[in-house]
């Protein structure tokens, strides 16, 4: 073990260190999160609880939940877009969730079963969720996620949802075309006078 007189040629007091250290961290709290990979906005851990709750609202069956169907990919899209203002409220949120489920269940809301997981969103929905976590009992979260949820659910896929046109299967409404494309040659459309 080094004699703390020499760390630093001695120079180095303890108080400095800790003051360093302190502003080194504080420096480092301002970054942005780095996104999962395949992901604009979200962390690795926010994209598993958001997919569990998504698949929480929109389970699968026969048929894709919401997670298969590519709901968290089209809300981390829309989170550098159209949503942009929710950014605050889904790490809030998503954190809020976890915090909860860790000291209630003692996991991830992500490991939770099913029946846990719904729950804690039957509790939100109802605005009863811990104060402390939620300042309006979940509401507002329960109800902010449900919207995007069931608009990247049933959404046009070019947004980013609805991988494979899942949910228009489910239902037995068939792919629309995608507008903007020419559907024939020029020759058909425009032909040539004589």
């Amino acid at each position: 073990m080094i004699p703390s007189s020499q760390i630093g040629g001695g120079s180095l007091k303890r108080r400095t260190f800790l003051a360093s250290s302190a502003a080194a961290a504080a420096a480092g709290c301002g970054r942005k999160p780095a996104a999962a990979p395949g992901y604009r906005f979200l962390t690795p851990e926010e994209a598993d609880t958001l997919g569990a709750w998504v698949d929480t609202l929109i389970p699968p069956d026969e048929d894709p939940g919401a997670r298969e169907a590519g709901v968290v990919h089209y809300i981390d899209i829309q989170l550098t877009r159209w949503f942009r203002k929710h950014q605050s409220d889904y790490r809030a949120a998503l954190s809020a969730i976890d915090r909860w489920s860790w000291s209630r269940r003692g996991r991830a809301f992500a490991l939770l079963p099913l029946a846990e997981r719904e729950e804690l969103l039957v509790q939100m929905e109802k605005g009863k969720a811990p104060r402390d976590l939620f300042p309006d009992g979940g509401r507002a979260a329960f109800d902010l996620v449900l919207a995007h949820a069931m608009q990247g659910f049933y959404g046009n896929p070019r947004h980013g949802g609805n991988r494979g046109y899942a949910s228009w299967k489910m239902i037995g409404v068939p792919p629309m075309p995608v507008r903007g494309r020419e559907h024939y040659s020029a020759a058909e459309t425009f032909p040539e006078r004589s």
